[in-house]
């Protein structure tokens, strides 16, 4: 089932979406993980965004909004410049304290 997360302007079309608190130190944080594509056409934008690592995270379909930062993150191919490739991203995100 595909799921809309947004990262703050960015809309992505996301798969395997998972919710949870988590208690660190002490203190309950939202988390969310998440699959997605990224073709090689988008790829500049998306990493650019991830480097930022500074987040604001909407999921409207859950009610859920918060700031975070990434807690996890792999993607299966490295070079997305060769045109038509896509590549499957799995990101983790937490919210910040």
């Amino acid at each position: 089932m595909n799921i809309t997360v947004m990262i703050n302007e960015l809309t992505i079309d996301a798969t395997d979406l998972h919710v949870e608190s988590v208690n660190v130190n002490g203190n309950e944080f939202k988390k969310v993980r998440f699959d997605f594509k990224v073709a090689s056409e988008d790829y500049h934008e998306i990493t650019t965004l991830l480097y930022k690592n500074d987040f604001n995270v909407k999921i409207p379909e859950k009610n859920i909004e918060f700031p975070a930062v990434i807690n996890n993150y792999s993607t299966s191919i490295t070079n997305l410049y060769e045109a038509d490739a896509v590549g499957d991203f799995i990101l983790e995100l937490i919210e910040k304290a």
